[in-house]
């Protein structure tokens, strides 16, 4: 008997021609997370396999807890064995450190090779238990204990409890997409549920200094390197936007400096997303949340570009997001006093339903498209990869 991790896959199964893509990406992004050359992976189209010593469980399994694609984490335990008569007594080993009086048996048989059905041995075991453990019963709908029997090619694997993973698909295996990252709350959130979408981000960030301050891009970088536990590693694009904000605003009707703005920024996001193989712009807009964001601005704004324009939020309430934001740890870095450049500037009565004409218009007014290529010609980048733990190995 051997005590192993065993990963259940969840949405990945519905995959059929190209699963092994899907899994073969998700051992290879477990591996990069766990960084650490003696754990041992195995798979096959139904589950995954790893193998470490027990000391490392704790730890690989706060990890797993990151990667997306993963349904279920167990610990569990191998038999090299299909034998029902070794199973049982394997089990009766493995309870007796376990205090329980209900239980039940969920048989799952994958090699139909087995002449028993899944029922008629989860009521050969259930049996067992009764006459050779006092004061236990079956209780199929409450149970204190479910005792999970999986029967695969010549193996079985026994456990007792499954742990959520985060679902969703392995990083990368859907492509790459430009993050448009702000210091808000919305944005990183957006991140997070587009990478659960198996969607490998890279990031843009706006700074305009000396209006914004070197706080706001810290904590912008802090906020990346959050989202990089989920996907490996984020480039950061780094445009400063002073010279393009003070031209609309000295240039430009005040209460359509925010939707100008934006269009240029679609621009940018675009260009860089075209020279770094990005498929798509991802934001974190809410439909009304704010000025630029009702359907009228959204659309004069995304006229600019060609690109697919992904907003995961447009549908969540404020309080929906921040519930996320909390949840994967980004809110309190979001909520820092350290305004960005869409907040800075803020005109007290922005057009709602700009005239996409008097856009086009106002845009003449300024040099926009050389100021474009002067940023991005400038741009800075900055690789971020999340906070490196020891190896396995060196807590020996």
């Amino acid at each position: 008997m051997k005590k192993l991790i065993i990963i259940k896959y969840g949405e990945l199964t519905t995959k059929k021609e190209n699963i092994n893509l899907f899994i073969t990406t998700l051992k290879q992004n477990i591996k990069q997370k766990l960084n650490d050359s003696t754990i041992e992976i195995k798979f096959d189209k139904g589950r995954m396999f790893i193998y470490t010593s027990e000391k490392f469980f704790k730890d690989v399994v706060h990890k797993l807890k990151e990667v997306f694609g993963i349904h279920e984490i167990i610990i569990g335990y191998e038999l090299k064995t299909l034998n029902l008569d070794e199973i049982k007594q394997t089990l009766i080993n493995l309870l007796e450190a376990k205090e329980f009086k209900t239980f039940k048996v969920e048989t799952k048989r994958s090699n139909k090779k087995i002449p028993k059905t899944s029922v008629e041995i989860n009521s050969e075991l259930g049996a067992f238990l009764l006459k050779n453990r006092k004061n236990i019963k079956v209780n199929v709908h409450n149970p204190e204990l479910t005792i999970y029997l999986e029967l695969r090619n010549n193996e079985s694997y026994l456990y007792f409890e499954t742990i959520e993973g985060l679902g969703g698909y392995p990083v990368s295996t859907l492509g790459k997409g430009l993050l448009m990252l702000s210091g808000g709350i919305d944005s990183p959130v957006a991140g997070f549920m587009t990478i659960k979408r198996g969607v490998k981000l890279e990031a843009l960030y706006f700074e305009s200094p000396p209006h914004t301050s070197i706080e706001a891009k810290n904590k912008v970088i802090e906020l990346a390197r959050n989202l990089a536990k989920y996907n490996n590693e984020i480039k950061l694009h780094v445009i400063n936007f002073t010279e393009i904000q003070e031209a609309i605003y000295k240039n430009i009707p005040h209460e359509y400096l925010i939707t100008i703005m934006r269009r240029i920024m679609y621009r940018i996001a675009e260009i860089l997303a075209n020279r770094n193989n990005c498929k798509i712009l991802v934001n974190g807009e809410s439909i009304g949340q704010v000025a630029s964001q009702t359907l009228t601005s959204m659309k004069a704004i995304n006229e600019v570009v060609n690109i697919p324009v992904i907003r995961p939020l447009a549908c969540f309430d404020k309080l929906e997001i921040i519930s996320i934001s909390k949840k994967i740890n980004t809110y309190e870095t979001s909520i820092l006093p350290f305004e960005d450049c869409c907040t800075i500037f803020v005109p007290r009565h922005p057009v709602i339903n700009p005239d996409r004409k008097l856009c086009k218009e106002y845009e003449e007014l300024i040099p926009y498209k050389d100021l474009i290529y002067k940023a991005i010609k400038e741009h800075e980048i900055i690789k971020i990869v999340e906070k490196q733990h020891q190896k396995f190995t060196d807590l020996l």
